[in-house]
């Protein structure tokens, strides 16, 4: 090779590398710039030690480990057993096996206080599915829970010790090891839940009232309540449902009389209250908004004044006062990850 050949062929190489460094100095540049939008983004959405707590850190993942589920079928709650709301166990078996195996435990699953669920890693599909003690399936690992916490409260540590034991027989008699989470640190986990849960179980109320001693019929009520799509449930009030048949709002009589399909044209009640469940639906402070717009639609269809719980009339600033205080409800279920309205949320506020 001559001279010139390779004076050329170290000249190509330079250009050759000066392209190549350009292109990835350019691609830097612009992920950087995206980067800094997103954050800009998320900067103006919440404040910086909010999106912290929105956003934890990913942890490691457990190949027994059902993947987390958003949906409230009977599969999905195997998704949702995790240890901060649940006394959860993985038990690994010798040979595939089916749920009369768990007669011990099916015998006694009403016992605890809290609701129960048993998750079994199907030995064909190889999917998490719920169990139920009449399941045909067999299952290569079972996947045993008890919910720390509802509105009644959390666990008691008697009835926690009591679950653990169970276990520990049921594991003895499988011949199988299992590893149980220690009852007196979840009782701790279980009290700080139930804490949390109690800071953010809020119910919004609208009153709406009639005017002097006028009485509101039953069937007034009812079809008003129909109009804007409500219907009477079993309850005795009238409810705002979502495409899943969860409540979104409901409306009874203040004096929580219920209203029942066959004494409508009988009934008369002098004050109507409209509620909020916050921790129970998905964006609550955009329902509050609903919530209004749908209380004020019910007092001009049926002449009566919006009020808060002393019978004062709501003037705007009123409802903006409670829209921030439903606001602020939200942000803290974020900050301690439970999505309002979320399965989980639903689990834990019933």
């Amino acid at each position: 090779m001559s001279e010139l050949q390779i004076s050329l062929l170290a000249i190509g190489l330079i250009v050759v590398a000066g392209i190549f460094l350009y292109g990835q100095w350019q691609q830097w540049h612009y992920r950087r710039s995206i980067r800094s939008q997103l954050l800009e983004r998320n900067s103006d959405t919440f404040p910086v030690e909010q999106q912290q707590a929105v956003l934890p850190a990913e942890e490691p993942k457990d190949p027994l480990m059902p993947a987390s589920s958003a949906g409230d079928t009977a599969d999905g709650v195997c998704g949702l057993l995790n240890d901060s709301t649940d006394y959860v166990a993985t038990m690994l078996l010798k040979t595939p096996l089916s749920s009369g195996v768990l007669e011990n435990l099916w015998q006694r699953r009403f016992d605890f206080g809290k609701n129960v669920n048993v998750c079994g890693l199907n030995t064909v599909s190889s999917l998490w599915e719920r169990m139920i003690p009449e399941s045909p399936q067999t299952y290569r690992a079972f996947r045993l829970g008890l919910q720390l916490v509802d509105r009644s409260g959390s666990v008691s540590e008697m009835r926690l010790a009591g679950f653990h034991d169970l276990l520990q027989d049921i594991a003895g008699q499988l011949q199988i090891e299992v590893k149980l989470p220690s009852v007196q640190e979840t009782m701790q986990r279980a009290q700080e839940l139930d804490r949390f849960c109690a800071d953010v179980d809020q119910m919004i109320g609208i009153n709406l009232l009639t005017n002097g001693d006028r009485k509101l019929f039953g069937t007034e009520v009812a079809n008003a309540a129909e109009r804007l799509g409500m219907g009477l449930e079993s309850d005795g009030s009238f409810h705002l449902l979502d495409g899943y048949g969860v409540t979104l709002l409901s409306l009874g009589a203040s004096d929580g009389s219920a209203f029942q399909h066959h004494t409508l044209n009988q009934t008369r009640v002098d004050s109507l209250t409209l509620l909020l469940d916050i921790p129970r639906v998905l964006d609550p402070a955009k329902r509050f908004d609903e919530m209004v717009a749908l209380a004020q639609e019910l007092a001009k269809t049926l002449r009566l004044t919006l009020a808060d719980d002393q019978r004062v009339a709501l003037s705007d600033g009123a409802i903006a006062q409670i829209r921030a205080q439903v606001a602020a409800t939200e942000a803290m279920m974020l900050a301690g990850h439970i999505t309002p309205g979320s399965a989980q949320a639903l689990r834990l506020f019933s």
